[in-house]
């Protein structure tokens, strides 16, 4: 069965839970934790998915998310970050 292009979709638990296409940026939260700022600014142009990051890290760092929306994505091969974090906000 062919996943389904997420256009105009920008949750990021739609378009897991769903098989929308995604193009795995979860990496992107390492880069967060080990240069980590105060203030983050994210930019990129129009229609660039900065909504749905925004989305991932809310759904990566709540407190009560569903952690196995990122079973088989990146982020979830780096078991110390996913652990540390996810255990320490229970």
């Amino acid at each position: 069965m062919l996943k389904k292009l997420p256009v105009g979709v920008d949750g990021f638990k739609k378009i897991i839970t769903e098989d929308f296409y995604y193009v795995d940026k979860t990496m992107f939260i390492e880069e967060l934790l080990q240069n980590w700022g105060e203030v983050n600014l994210f930019t990129r142009p129009r229609r660039f998915g900065k909504t749905l990051i925004m989305d991932m890290l809310k759904n990566f760092f709540e407190i009560g998310s569903d952690r196995n929306l990122f079973d088989g994505l990146k982020i979830s091969q780096k078991k110390s970050y996913a652990k540390c974090i996810w255990d320490s906000i229970r």
